[in-house]
């Protein structure tokens, strides 16, 4: 396609030295550019509409919480998963991040005009449901009057994901509080956040989880101290593809709606909640539209912004919030006309990769940088393959049972837990749908769940003639493992192993140990 004649080079030499701020922004070719800086425009507006909505609160969030400030840098962490796209694929992916930016800064809105810390009397607070992060907000479909809070997503699991330097403070305050460091960094991180009193405090009650792991359960009692609300505790079995645990699963959310009508004095509206799953199937239509292309000669959602939105919209949009949907018709018009066309997703393909385990969240970016610096294509990922059961919109039972097995596959669950076959097996299985010669495995060396496997992964990869690429991170703390050293972990196995030159040579190595 004409765009790629104007495929950048030399994309590293567009950043400053160890800060990774760009000397100036990249040249696509007219239109490209304009769209780009449009898109850029975009996301400074909705920035700044959140302050002006409440900007007493807004400051006194700025100035209370260290979390905060790590959201002005949301644009450089936008750049960084635009950066070599091209034609649709950057109007795509642009798209994306508007979606999650626009809700994003709603949430931090919310939380700031009611946080207890700023405001003692907040008429919100006894209509605000406060939930574990890995809740999937279906449920609050069925309450429309209530407002449901991800307690950790804004203070520390977004903004880990837009400023690496975020998490590492939180870490050594829980560790300083006598918690082992051995401990996975993320609920470490969110524990600290609690002991630190960095969360905004509104809400009627609290609703926890037994997910994704036993760091998690942890977690949970230093956040419920902290908020010191009612609390309810849904207990989601691990050995979710038995369906002896199905009837148990389905009471455990039934205990969670009675929970909320006993402390909200709300009952559960069903013509509500089936309007929403409607919604919800709807998205899921356009969710798998998009993995069916990718399975395809001519991908076209690739790179990080595949699982970065996936994951954002699986757990907030609950079917009820429609911004969501607007935006999959806008990228599926766009994605359907680009593969009718034959468009290549980048300039050069030389391997089609599958992303295995969790990804570090303080390098999203990891992908794009691979298809940039080496060709390498990421056409599907752990994180994107969570639930996609459709919900069933006329009886009770049996919505309740989807809602049920949907939280048993959600975010770092699904694969990691359940038993051999959705490790192992579902990983080859998905390597072949979708013709991918290439894994790149996050070795989580703080994650238990994965030990005891790497000697079986390596032996089925050598039989399968599949390149397995190990990039050991520590998932939120850069101190540990670089993104630096992430990235040359893959350097010597593609010039070692492949003996292949790299597509852009300025990629390969370069210093971002003080960028966001």
């Amino acid at each position: 396609m004409s765009f790629w004649s104007n495929q950048p080079k030399n994309l590293g030499k567009l950043h400053k030295d160890k800060t990774g701020i760009l000397k100036h922004r990249e040249w696509r070719g007219l239109g490209d550019t304009m769209y780009d800086y449009y898109r850029w425009l975009i996301t400074w507006k909705d920035m700044i509409v959140m302050v002006l909505k409440a900007p007493v609160s807004t400051v006194k969030g700025l100035w209370s919480y260290r979390w905060m400030a790590s959201y002005l840098s949301a644009p450089a962490w936008i750049d960084r998963h635009t950066e070599g796209l091209r034609g649709p694929q950057l109007k795509m992916t642009h798209l994306h991040f508007n979606a999650m930016i626009k809700h994003t800064t709603d949430m931090i809105n919310v939380l700031f005009k009611n946080d207890k810390h700023f405001h003692k009397n907040s008429k919100m607070s006894d209509k605000t449901v406060c939930m574990d992060e890995l809740f999937s907000f279906e449920i609050m479909a069925g309450f429309p009057n209530l407002y449901g809070v991800p307690v950790q997503t804004i203070p520390i699991f977004l903004s880990s994901m837009v400023d690496q330097h975020i998490t590492p403070p939180y870490l050594d305050i829980t560790e300083s509080y006598g918690v082992p460091a051995d401990v996975c960094p993320l609920p470490s991180a969110e524990a600290g956040v609690a002991i630190n009193d960095d969360y905004p405090m509104f809400g009627k009650c609290f609703l926890s989880c037994n997910m994704p792991c036993d760091g998690s359960i942890m977690n949970s009692s230093y956040i419920d101290r902290r908020f010191n609300l009612p609390s309810h505790v849904v207990n989601v079995p691990l050995r979710y593809t038995e369906e002896e645990v199905q009837e148990y699963a389905v009471d455990e959310v039934k205990s969670c709606i009675k929970f909320i009508e006993e402390q909200t004095g709300e009952k559960f509206d069903w013509d509500a909640y089936f309007s929403a799953m409607k919604t919800y199937n709807k998205q899921l239509e356009y969710e798998l539209q998009k993995w069916d292309i990718n399975k395809t000669d001519y991908p076209q959602m690739t790179g990080a912004t595949f699982w970065l939105y996936r994951l954002f919209y699986f757990h907030l949009s609950g079917g009820f919030d429609k911004r969501f949907l607007k935006t999959d018709k806008k990228v599926n018009k766009i994605m359907m006309k680009a593969f009718e066309k034959k468009t290549r997703c980048s300039k050069e393909m030389r391997h089609r990769a599958i992303v295995w385990s969790c990804p570090a969240n303080y390098y999203t970016s990891l992908a794009n940088w691979l298809e940039n610096c080496w060709g390498v294509n990421v056409v599907m990922d752990m994180e994107t393959m969570i639930s996609y059961i459709m919900y069933d919109t006329e009886n009770q039972d049996k919505s309740l049972a989807t809602y049920a097995k949907t939280l048993q596959r959600t975010t770092m669950r699904k694969h990691t837990k359940g038993g051999y076959q959705n490790v192992v097996d579902e990983l080859w299985r998905i390597c072949e749908e979708f013709n991918a010669d290439t894994v790149i495995m996050y070795d989580q060396i703080s994650c238990k769940g994965m030990d005891g496997l790497n000697g079986i992964f390596d032996d089925q990869a050598r039989e399968r003639n599949i390149n397995f690429i190990w990039v050991q991170q520590d998932l939120m703390d850069p101190r540990t493992i670089s993104r630096r050293d992430m990235r040359e972990q893959i350097n010597k196995y593609m010039t070692t192993v492949l003996q292949e030159e790299p597509v852009d040579p300025t990629l390969v190595d370069f210093d971002d140990s003080m960028a966001w």
